[in-house]
């Protein structure tokens, strides 16, 4: 279904004098009944025509002929048709030109199923066999695929990225020329590899990120060996988790070297690290004292333990120092630097006796490790 305000854009562009199409992912995901979230329109009009017609525009691509029109909060990208020029960096032409047809403007795009078109009456414009390639659930490129990557590199990630969303295979031509120019990957910056990865990691596919594996795409970032991926898709479909079943089944590869953010860097790492497919009560309350209930949530996706967890919080045991029943300030004979051992002593006690959460109890279990530790130095209790 086409919402009112983007028929509404098309129509005023018409009635201006202008062609105008939905035209790339959009008409994809409509053909295959697919939520749209990004609407797109081509257009014989140039950007001053478009910022002419309507009140609200934001020239978001001026040198690619794009401006992005609002309309009621929604933003459509408005590009008129060009051709691009020459790509010398193995990602974006040095410059483009407007040029005077739909056709023209198609012939430049990745895949057959993104270089289709259409109107607001719901006609379909189709020069190069999306609509077959859609039904036969395949990717293949416009034209020759070898030309269309060594255009832009990032055209080998994305044709993965939609195999694993779309559930499509790769046609055999496009597949065999993604191994000859794979090597021009090695232009493309961490961050827009990561972010593809990424999506096909949390598509219902994760185990296609394989196919960047024996293309050496992810040489780079220190990946070595790999394990069978299908269990991916068993894993809960969660971006960090995801990352985190990629270092389990992978070896080597250094999610610091694609520029991922701290966080995720620390929970996904530390997830895996501690990775195993089943793991006792204990196990998992020994996990949330030492590393805490983010790197626990994310474990508990990989192995399907949630329910473990959701018992451990449900229960109120205590799992971490603020919830002891004793601080450190009750253990007043200590040497302050010891403090800090002798509550982590205590506390790994209770995680494996809950019952022993007492104050009084945990005050005598300290004065007995004190004297171990510390001689004859009297444990005294601070008056609360």
């Amino acid at each position: 279904m086409i919402p009112g305000q983007v028929n509404d854009l098309l129509k005023q562009l018409e009635d201006s004098g202008f062609e105008a199409f939905l035209v790339g992912g959009c008409v994809r995901d409509l053909c295959l009944g697919r939520p749209v979230h990004d609407w797109d329109v081509t257009t014989s009009a140039h950007p001053e025509d478009v910022m002419a017609i309507f009140p609200n525009t934001v020239p978001t691509g001026l040198r690619h002929g794009t401006v992005t029109v609002m309309v009621e909060k929604l933003p459509i990208e408005v590009t008129t048709y060009r051709s691009d020029g020459r790509y010398e960096n193995g990602r974006s032409p040095e410059a483009v030109s407007f040029v005077g047809t739909l056709q023209e403007d198609l012939c430049r795009r990745d895949f057959t199923i993104n270089a289709m078109a259409m109107g607001a009456d719901g006609r379909i414009f189709d020069y190069y066999g999306g609509r077959e390639d859609l039904q036969a659930r395949q990717i293949r490129c416009v034209g020759e695929p070898a030309v269309r990557f060594s255009e832009d590199a990032l055209r080998i990630l994305r044709a993965i990225r939609f195999s694993a969303q779309l559930g499509f295979s790769l046609e055999e031509g496009t597949r065999r020329a993604m191994g000859q120019c794979a090597g021009l990957c090695g232009l493309l910056s961490s961050e827009r590899i990561r972010e593809e990865m990424e999506k096909i990691l949390c598509s219902d596919q994760p185990e296609k990120i394989g196919e960047f594996f024996p293309l050496g795409i992810l040489d780079r970032f220190g990946l070595q060996s790999w394990q069978d991926l299908t269990p991916l898709a068993r894993t809960e479909p969660d971006r960090v988790v995801r990352w985190a079943g990629l270092l389990v089944y992978t070896c080597g590869l250094d999610l610091q070297a694609l520029h991922m953010d701290k966080k995720t860097l620390r929970i996904a790492q530390a997830a895996a690290e501690a990775y195993a497919p089943a793991m006792s009560l204990l196990d998992w309350k020994t996990l949330i004292a030492r590393q805490g209930w983010e790197v626990a949530r994310c474990l508990s996706g990989l192995n399907g333990q949630g329910h473990t967890l959701k018992e451990i919080r449900d229960s109120g045991d205590c799992v971490s120092l603020s919830q002891l029943a004793v601080t450190g300030d009750m253990l007043g004979a200590v040497p302050g630097k010891q403090i800090g051992y002798l509550l982590d002593k205590l506390l790994f006690h209770v995680l494996k006796h809950p019952e022993d959460n007492r104050r009084d109890r945990l005050l005598s279990l300290a004065r007995e490790q004190g004297l171990k530790e510390y001689g004859n130095q009297t444990m005294t209790v601070k008056p609360k």
